[in-house]
């Protein structure tokens, strides 16, 4: 048994072996552009993502920013007049990868007396509604960055795996096999021949 350690693969000196490395080569090559593709579409989703992200993060300091003037007013504020209930969420698959979706942000809105209570408070509910919203879906896409990333990272490796390992691995195994094969075949030939030889010699004695 020949053990190349720099490609890990094992074979022996015979047909059979020959055979199933080719068949192993074969199923590499066939695959190959397949994960290629895949690799290419889920870095395209990954970039996708980054800059949906970047613009949400944009667009939340832009909401921050636009309420800076009424900053003073949060001070009469009651925190618990809204907060986040629960996310309603989704998924789809992305180049074989499961990413969860955000479709609704649901809030829980205390009870405020309408006419007591300041006359902001209702836009006040909505700007922390719509803020929240952004966040959490900046969130998500956070989410859908590193699960996408770390996709993308496991099928480069496996490009790098069959493209510059296994395949020059198999290809050179195969080559060496082949060669050990000729060489036999030819010892083998010329075995013949001496011994045909002698037996023509020794007839013609």
């Amino acid at each position: 048994m020949v053990n190349c350690t720099e490609m890990a693969i094992k074979f022996q000196f015979n047909k059979t072996s020959l055979n199933e490395l080719n068949k192993q080569l074969k199923m590499r090559v066939r695959a190959l552009p397949t994960i290629k593709s895949k690799e290419s579409a889920l870095r395209m989703e990954v970039q996708r993502a980054k800059e949906e992200a970047e613009k949400l993060s944009a667009e939340l300091e832009e909401l921050i920013l636009s309420y800076a003037h009424i900053s003073a007013l949060w001070n009469e504020f009651e925190p618990d007049l809204a907060s986040v209930k629960d996310v309603k969420l989704n998924s789809v698959k992305i180049a074989g990868v499961n990413i969860p979706i955000l479709d609704e942000v649901l809030f829980d809105v205390g009870q405020y007396n309408l006419f007591s209570s300041p006359v902001w408070y209702t836009d006040g509910i909505q700007i922390l509604k719509t803020l929240a919203t952004v966040g959490i879906r900046y969130e998500f896409y956070v989410q859908k960055i590193n699960l996408l990333d770390y996709a993308r990272k496991k099928t480069t490796q496996k490009v790098n795996l069959y493209e510059k390992v296994q395949i020059p691995g198999y290809s050179e195994a195969i080559r060496k096999i082949k060669r050990f094969l000729e060489d036999e075949d030819n010892l083998s030939k010329s075995a013949q021949k001496i011994v045909k030889k002698r037996q023509e010699e020794e007839g013609e004695q």
